[in-house]
Parts: C-alpha cells; structure tokens; sequence
C-alpha cells in the first residue's frame, strides 16, 4: 500500500479511514466561480473568515461543465499532516530539522508512472477542460492554486520544486507569477540568456511529502539535499518521478494531473484578454492580491493524468494555506538558526493567524543569564534572513506556542509590550500586508515611513525563573506522561 505522504490518494484514504467526518463529498450542480465561496464559507478558517476551526477535505463532484471532481481543504488540519508525514518533527529545532536531513532520500524512477495513464498532446491540449477555479468577482480569472512546477537544468545543476499562481490565459497558455530572486526566476533568466527555453511540468494533485518540501526555502537546504530528497525524508520513503511525454523534464509520478510545458521568452500581463492588470486573486493574508504585469509566460504542450483524476485547488487565505506554509516556514527557520551560546531553540511554529508567514513564535530554553540579551539579534536575524516574517515572539518552553491561547497567556503574564518590543524600521515591510504600508503608516501615524517589523520577548528572565512556575505544570506533564 503506498504510503500517504507519498500520494494524495493515500493521503485521503487514510484521512476517510481515520476521520470519516472530515472527508466530505458535495454532489450538487455548482459554478466554477462559487465553489471557493461556497467552502470559505462552510468549511474555512482563518485567514479566509473569522473562525478557528480545521478545514475538512471537501469534494466536488459536479463542477461546471468539467467531468473532473475538485478537493479543497486537505491539508486543512495540521494533525494530519503529522500522520501522513512521519518525518515532520515534533518539535521544530536545529536539531531535528538536522536528524531529518540524513534521511533524505532521491526520488526513484516510477516504470509505469500512474500520471501518465492518460495522455493528451498537440491539438488535443485545452486547459479550460480543468474545473479551474476563480476565487471571487474580482479575480483577474481563473488560477492554478495547488501547483508544482519542476525544473531541473542539467546545465547547472539547478532544481526547482515550487507553487505559484498562475493564470489561464487560453487553451494554452498560463502566465506565472515568480517571487525574484527565488530558484524558478534564476533558472529562467539562465535558460533565456543561452537562448534556450526552460522545460517544465505542473504538477496538480501531488504527495502530501512533495508539497510541504516545496514551500521549504531553497536557500537554506544543503547543496546535496534537493527538495524532492527533504519530500523523501518527510514521507519516510522515496518519492516517484517520470519523463515527460513532451519535454525534457521530470513530472511527479503519483501526481493526478500534469502539465507539461516550457518558459520562453514571451510574457503577458496577469489579466485576460484586453483587460487592464488589476487584482489577481486572495492572498495568504486574506485580501484581494495585485495582479501584475509582463509575467513569463509557460506554453503548455501535453496534459497527462490519471484514471479519473482529482483536480486540487487551495483558497489563497484559509487553514490549508495556512499549515502547508507554516510547516515549511518552521523548517526553514530552523534551518537558517545559528549556535546561540546559552540558548536552546526548543520549538518553532507559524500562527495562521498570520497566513502561516508573518507570525512566528519561537520556544527557548536559557542557561544562563547572558542568555536574556540572546533574543533581539537572534530575532534580527531571523527577520533579515526571512523577508515574510513580521513578528516574532519568544516564549519559554513551559508554553505550548501551537496552542493560541497560551501564546497569549505568555503574552499577557510575561511581557509588558510598552517595554518589550524592539522595532527595526531599517528592514523592508511586506507590501502584502497593509499595516506595513505608507498609507496606513500616514494614517495612523502621520509619517510615510511604515513602523518596521518587531520581536516581543515574552520570556521570564533568567534570575527570576522560580517565580514564574506554573502551578499545576507538573501535574499536567505527568498526566501526559512527558517529563
């Protein structure tokens, strides 16, 4: 039996094994352009609404004029995420993120790759066949939400595993939206200065192991490590991959849909036909994105799938969003902390109270007093080395930072914000966030100039640690049989 990290049918199978309640089948006619509303709001979470509650795997099956069934919310709960993906740390340190690096594992050649039981080439490629969804009334269009675009150029070395937003442009086409400076943008501009194009595959319906790798930032894995060898380690087993039918590039085995393409040199702006750029679609944050202009554009020259494929789409905002990020988001920090000398990282963990980017709350244990002036430039650190991190707060490791309520109490009982919060106005905001932008920093401060990005220390002093013991804290680790 495959393993559920390693397909997304396992995955959803051990979900409906496990929690039959949290896999849910919608049989009734709907538009493609109201199925997100529909989920966001029946099923969705923060960001997307103001309600904490997991997101169920929701299916589909009758959307628009499509034959194919779209899922939302499968990695709507981040317990599941823990069964599927034995490797993902319990607790997010230097130290585990290291243990999972040894057992990282290259994917290996699938011989009858399930991605390819149904092949579709030349005249026969039309995108617009996909139930691909439009978020709201005000989307540029319709977007690929849930896609992995691989790349590998044997030129270099250089490997991409990664998602963005795309926009179906025609039958053919797809425009994509690269963040600069990330692996996708270097092997392209690479590709075009030879004059070559970049081959790629879109990957749609993939392992739950291959997704979370995706999101772990490039940057920080060793040059030995791929992300697709991480998604191996996650998984607790090698992934599969296969050739293309039509490029020279690798698609993900027990993906349930896959695009096959190459990025050239011609471009386009994210909007649809004569229309002006405008919004794209929902970010991470929970509001409406800006489209841009003269995106890449990747020419598509084969669909390939599985028997009676599942199509999968996110909500830009929501819980799903929100682990896949944070659970990425946590790896790479760790990835990326330096030795603190009397300081311990004990934990890390993405709020999606911050779309699993932009809140990040660090567990610490201190051995020593020195250890008290430890955090600001451990914090600096972080914010300068993760660009979408705007606050970071520091707790003790007596405080369960995945649990909102008790990074509260942590913030009520052991921080008094007038005094510990350091601001750096020298880092640059996220322009996503409108806190961080110069309107809202005139408006509410009559400066252009947005305030920065924090760290809060919400830490006991290291002299005074007796007096902040929890009273029953020792009751309740005996009763969860820790130490």
């Amino acid at each position: 039996m495959t393993a559920p990290g390693l397909s997304l049918r396992a995955a959803l199978a051990r979900l409906a094994a496990s929690h039959p309640h949290a896999v849910l089948t919608r049989t009734e006619p709907i538009a493609r352009e109201a199925v997100a509303a529909d989920f966001a709001e029946r099923y969705a979470g923060v960001p997307a609404v103001p309600e904490a509650r997991p997101e169920p795997a929701v299916r589909y099956t009758a959307v628009g004029d499509s034959p194919l069934p779209v899922l939302l919310g499968l990695y709507g709960d981040e317990a599941r995420l823990r069964d599927w993906l034995p490797g993902l740390p319990a607790r997010t340190t230097p130290e585990t993120v290291a243990e999972l690096l040894t057992a990282a594992a290259e994917p290996h050649r699938a011989p009858k790759p399930p991605c390819r039981q149904v092949v579709r080439a030349g005249d026969e490629v039309d995108l617009r066949h996909l139930p691909v969804l439009t978020a709201t009334p005000r989307d540029a269009g319709p977007y690929l939400t849930a896609a992995l675009v691989h790349a590998h150029d044997p030129r270099t070395g250089l490997s991409s595993l990664s998602s963005h937003r795309m926009l179906v442009l025609d039958r053919r086409r797809l425009t994509v939206w690269m963040v600069p400076g990330r692996q996708l943008e270097l092997m392209h501009r690479q590709a075009l200065e030879r004059g070559e194009r970049l081959p790629v595959t879109v990957n749609i319906g993939v392992p739950p192991a291959a997704m979370i790798a995706s999101a772990v930032n490039s940057r920080f894995l060793p040059p030995e490590v791929s992300k697709l060898a991480l998604a191996g380690a996650l998984a607790g087993r090698p992934l599969t991959t296969a050739p293309a039918a039509t490029q020279a590039a690798e698609a993900l085995a027990e993906a349930e849909i896959v695009l096959e393409g190459h990025l050239g040199e011609e471009t386009a702006d994210e909007a649809i036909g004569d229309a002006e750029p405008h919004l794209s679609l929902p970010e991470f944050l929970g509001y409406d994105g800006r489209a841009r202009a003269g995106l890449p554009v990747l020419t598509v020259t084969a669909v390939t799938t599985r028997q009676a494929p599942l199509y999968q789409a996110v909500l830009g905002p929501g819980r799903e969003q929100s682990h896949i990020l944070g659970a990425a988001g946590a790896l790479s920090v760790a990835l990326s902390l330096p030795a603190t000398p009397g300081l311990d990282v004990r934990d890390l963990h993405f709020s999606p109270a911050g779309g699993g980017m932009l809140l990040l709350a660090v567990a610490v244990r201190k051995h020593h007093p020195d250890a008290d002036r430890a955090l600001t430039p451990l914090a600096r650190q972080i914010l300068e080395q993760h660009p979408f991190v705007k606050t970071v707060v520091f707790t003790d490791d007596d405080v369960a930072i995945r649990c909102a309520e008790d990074l509260l109490w942590a913030l009520t009982t052991r921080s008094n914000l007038a005094r510990d919060c350091t601001a750096w106005v020298d880092l640059p905001p996220v322009p996503m966030d409108p806190s961080q932008t110069p309107a809202w920093a005139h408006a509410r401060h009559g400066t252009p100039d947005p305030p920065g990005r924090i760290a809060i220390d919400a830490t006991t002093p290291h002299a005074l640690r007796a007096h902040t013991a929890r009273s029953l804290a020792a009751h309740h680790a005996i009763s969860r049989g820790s130490s």
